[in-house]
């Protein structure tokens, strides 16, 4: 006869009575498909951050099961019934579906643990959802909805951890980073998109554990990465990883930005204000986050450190450190396997990031507004977010002041497009052309030609075909 502690698991709170509600009002293919697995003779949960976020009132198509069927008998009950089916994860004990424009994941109930040597999880399966759950990363990942019979299993309260909005671990910390040391970067991403606190514990825990970190695949870690730099705080998860040493190990460049003042404060605090420019782009985003404009905006002054000089007369200089960084820049994001596309244009944002600043009150010639707009090419929108950005000066006047100078920048640009098809400059004359007026064959004299009158189009605009051409002889005839 069950107690009064195991009638009280399972009744459920009137909170999760409205989340399950919720839960199969807009997913009730989550209903559907424990029938068949009931009907199947097997268990199955829907779990972890489906159940979290349908109590915080945010589910949304991706549902994560658990079951204790194991992946061939998963397979054989979801075939006939999704839509789509894939066996990616099937290694790792999870079969991926579709249905009714769900993405869905049934996993059967495993443990996992990471050799000390090894970058790759061992998986074994186990017999219990109690099992299953104990093993999961945090508490609120570790609640449960038991299917068809709507029963919620919380054993670590994950409930009342999520209404106090903190991150504590199911088992010890300790036990837990072992198991998958990634789980101390998935607190801070927590902590950012959830805007959650973490449990003290935990944070000592990472703080101590933080080598451990090294023995995880670059690319789970730029995984996580991303996901805390898109999240809605990122500063919150950055400082995380940056007060308990994880930084250190991941993305060395950012805990570096925190350099030693001088009693005159000669310089801003670099570490600081990355953090503001990172917010102030967030708040110039127009279609959603941008991971390449956070990414940029984040390392934009990387090559800080590396440069700084103490110069005569009481200044503290950072000389080309926008070269400096953009080359960090694509190190980093390289050796944490970033495509190559993402790779070339933070690090090409990161190098144009000052050039603005050379434009001063605007006395630049429309040959280097053309410049500036030829060397961005795809980039000139995310550029124009990252320099306006980079300015976290507190006095009023001089903010305002540049905020002007760029506004008049691109309302030149704005009129030069309009003029001159900026987007898509090219010389006056193409290759063929150029061959012909010529009278020479494919080879190195063309391509120098083709230059030559790019910077013609650059420095003085478009030329009329006949301008073009005589150019085009007197330099050639300079080459003879």
């Amino acid at each position: 006869m069950p107690n009064a502690n195991e009638d009280k698991s399972r009744a459920l709170s009137q909170a999760e009575s409205l989340a399950v509600s919720e839960l199969l009002s807009v997913a009730p293919v989550a209903d559907d498909l424990g029938h068949r697995f009931h009907e199947a003779g097997f268990r199955l949960a829907l779990v972890g951050g489906s159940v979290r976020d349908a109590l915080l009132g945010r589910l949304g198509n991706d549902l994560d099961f658990t079951t204790d069927a194991r992946p061939e008998d998963v397979l054989k009950i979801v075939r006939p019934w999704a839509d789509a089916v894939w066996e990616v994860g099937i290694a790792f004990g999870t079969v991926g579906c579709q249905k009714d424009g769900y993405q869905i994941e049934v996993t059967t109930y495993r443990s996992e643990a990471y050799d000390r040597t090894s970058r790759k999880p061992e998986v074994s399966y186990g017999d219990s959802i109690e099992q299953d759950l104990v093993r999961r990363d945090f508490t609120v990942n570790a609640m449960a909805l038991a299917l068809p019979e709507k029963e919620f299993v919380d054993p670590h309260g994950g409930r009342d951890d999520l209404a106090r909005r903190v991150l504590r671990t199911p088992g010890t910390p300790e036990e837990s980073f072992s198991d998958d040391p990634l789980r101390m970067m998935r607190a801070a991403r927590f902590a950012a998109q959830l805007d959650f606190e973490v449990d003290p514990e935990v944070v000592t825990a990472m703080g101590e554990m933080a080598g451990r970190i090294e023995i995880v695949s670059a690319e789970r870690v730029r995984d996580e990465l991303n996901k805390l730099i898109l999240s809605p705080n990122p500063r919150k998860g950055l400082t995380l990883l940056t007060e308990t040493g994880l930084a250190d190990r991941v993305l060395p460049e950012l805990p570096a930005l925190r350099l030693e003042r001088d009693e005159h404060h000669r310089h801003k605090d670099v570490y600081d204000h990355t953090l503001i420019v990172l917010e102030q782009a967030m708040d110039l985003e127009e279609n959603g986050p941008d991971l390449t404009l956070r990414l940029a905006a984040l390392l934009h002054d990387i090559g800080k450190p590396r440069t700084r000089r103490f110069e005569g007369d009481g200044r503290v200089s950072f000389h080309h450190h926008e070269v400096v960084g953009a080359k960090m820049t694509k190190k980093r994001m390289t050796a944490l396997k970033y495509p190559n596309e993402m790779v070339r244009d933070v690090s090409r944002l990161v190098e144009l990031h000052l050039r603005f600043h050379g434009y001063g009150t605007g006395e630049w010639t429309d040959s280097a507004v053309r410049r500036y707009v030829r060397d961005a090419g795809p980039l000139l929108d995310r550029l124009h977010k990252l320099t306006r950005s980079d300015c976290t000066t507190r006095n009023k006047r001089k903010a305002a002041a540049l905020s002007r100078a760029y506004d008049g920048l691109e309302e030149r640009i704005a009129q030069l497009k309009e003029q001159e098809e900026l987007d898509s400059i090219r010389p006056d004359l193409d290759g063929n052309q150029i061959m012909e007026i010529l009278g020479v064959g494919p080879g190195p004299a063309i391509g120098q030609a083709y230059k030559v009158l790019l910077e013609l189009r650059l420095e003085n605009g478009p030329m009329e075909h006949d301008a073009a051409v005589a150019a085009l002889k007197e330099w050639w005839d300079g080459q003879r």
